[in-house]
């Protein structure tokens, strides 16, 4: 039987081992519940024997005329016929009445009557036994027959116990078939069952749900991607560990709660509720997130959508450092073509012999640029802040826009020592960017940037005398927001993400053209 079990039963699928276990337990539910009823059947049907034959014999007992015939000349004359036709009524099998020493006065068959009764008797109480008479066994009952005082007589009576077995029989029919029908409902509900678990189980054996289910866990810890399973109703059904580091909530918060309810960006929120989402840039209060939402149907059945978290933060401040330095190499480029431009202009004045023209273009050309780099080389020591105001000036210069350092510029290297440097080269690249975009297509563009910094904290101020800012500053720094056309307005997001990880504030105003004034606090805050 072992080996048996060990060979086929692995094989077996869960939905089919419960199946068989299922039959099992209804089988032995019904065949139980039927041995009860048979015997609780066979018990009441000799109790209500014994009642019967109780009953008949004690009112035949108690009338008169049975008292009178008894004591009468020929009792069997008056006897026989009352007896037989109680007998008839009552459903009884016989009817003795006989004399107090035990002699039959009637029996059902006649020529026993005048012998001894067979079965014991008591003058002084009803006795009730199961015995075997010239009938065969019977259940029967002998009650004394008083005349007044004296005991003239008794009376017996019985029912087979074959009639006993005969109704006990039609009952038992009757329990087989009512056992038989709810053996074959409980059969049919439990292939339904089995039907329904087969199919969500798809015919897996439970070893193979179990690794499963394990490998399932192992991975939705294991991935640093969050994934998210939200219901057609908008309900949260899974978070993985992933999604609420990234998410920044804990997954038994997130888990059970509508989407609607989360702690999250109204666009993230408006996003996860949606089916169909490919690659869409969101940011949370510290993290640049990628998400996909993807809609999932099984059978027909929609079963809601999944979505998965990615974290672009790294790789948006890296592409913002790759612009930055991109932006530097083409200003070097342009750069060295107008030094080439300039070179060409001096040697040609020098070969027409107009050298003291040549010098004094030269000498101016080189004073304008080293004015610029010396006065952001004076006031900003820091040199990632430095690099990227150069290259922004040299970059704003060849569209026409000038970008200039504040009088009141002035940096303290160990107060920004607390601050990331790519958080810098966020928020000052793309507010000057921000600035002279603004600026490209109006007369007389320009570009004022203050930076200063103490043990206090730092102000970054980035000025233009553009068009100004047509919206509420609350709107300026959410994810899409751009005067422009095209998939913009990430730019100023960032810096409002940037800054708020630092637990600065982004100020916005300026009667002619927009002022950006970021606020940071100190090393000690």
């Amino acid at each position: 039987m072992s080996r048996y079990r060990n060979r086929f039963s692995p094989r077996w699928s869960l939905a089919r081992q419960l199946f068989v276990l299922q039959i099992f337990v209804v089988a032995f539910v019904v065949l139980a519940g039927a041995a009860l009823a048979w015997y609780d059947a066979g018990r009441r049907t000799e109790d209500a024997a014994r009642d019967k034959v109780v009953a008949v014999a004690r009112t035949l007992a108690a009338q008169p005329a049975v008292a009178d015939a008894l004591v009468a000349p020929d009792p069997t004359a008056t006897l026989q016929p009352l007896a037989e036709r109680v007998r008839a009524e009552a459903g009884v099998d016989f009817i003795t009445i006989m004399s107090p020493q035990g002699i039959r006065h009637t029996h059902p068959d006649p020529s026993r009557i005048g012998k001894p009764f067979r079965g014991n008797i008591d003058p002084e109480r009803t006795l009730v036994e199961t015995y075997t008479g010239t009938l065969g066994p019977s259940v029967r009952a002998v009650v004394p027959v008083h005349r007044g005082t004296q005991m003239v007589g008794l009376v017996a009576d019985g029912i087979t116990v074959r009639v006993i077995t005969a109704e006990l029989s039609r009952q038992v029919t009757v329990l087989v078939l009512v056992a038989g029908g709810a053996l074959l409902l409980g059969g049919a509900l439990t292939y339904l069952v089995n039907a329904r678990i087969r199919r969500h189980t798809h015919g897996m054996r439970p070893a193979e749900l179990s690794r499963m289910y394990e490998y399932h866990d192992a991975i939705l810890h294991a991935v640093r991607e969050g994934l998210l399973l939200v219901a057609p109703d908008g309900r949260v059904t899974l978070c993985n560990d992933g999604a609420a580091v990234l998410l920044s909530l804990d997954s038994a918060e997130i888990e059970g709660e509508q989407v609607s309810e989360l702690d999250l960006p109204p666009s993230l929120v408006d996003t996860l509720g949606r089916r169909a989402v490919r690659d869409e840039v969101h940011l949370t209060d510290d993290r640049v997130l990628l998400v996909n939402v993807s809609a999932v149907r099984s059978g027909g059945r929609d079963l809601g959508s999944v979505v998965t978290l990615r974290d672009h933060t790294e790789l948006q401040a890296l592409s913002g450092e790759l612009d930055s330095m991109r932006g530097f190499a083409e200003s070097l480029r342009s750069q060295a073509h107008e030094s080439a431009n300039r070179l060409h202009t001096v040697v040609s004045l020098i070969e027409l012999g107009r050298t003291e023209e040549a010098v004094g273009f030269a000498t101016a050309e080189l004073d304008l640029a080293q004015r610029l780099t010396d006065q952001v080389v004076g006031s900003v020591g820091e040199p990632v802040l430095a690099a990227l105001l150069l290259g922004k000036s040299a970059e704003a210069g060849e569209r026409g826009v000038e970008v200039v350092l504040s009088e009141d510029t002035e940096v303290d290297d160990a107060a920004l020592e607390h601050l990331d440097s790519r958080d810098l080269v966020t928020i000052l690249g793309n507010l000057i960017d921000n600035a002279v975009e603004a600026v490209a297509d109006r007369p007389g563009p320009r570009v004022e940037v203050t930076i200063r910094s103490t043990s206090d904290g730092s102000l970054i101020r980035v000025a233009d005398n553009g068009p100004g800012v047509p919206a509420e500053t609350s709107e300026l720094f959410r994810r899409g927001w751009s005067t422009k056309s095209g998939d913009r307005g990430l730019g100023l997001a960032l810096v409002g993400q940037s800054v708020r990880r630092h637990g600065g504030t982004v100020d916005v105003g300026g009667d002619d053209g927009a002022v950006f004034t970021v606020r940071l606090p100190g090393a000690s805050r």
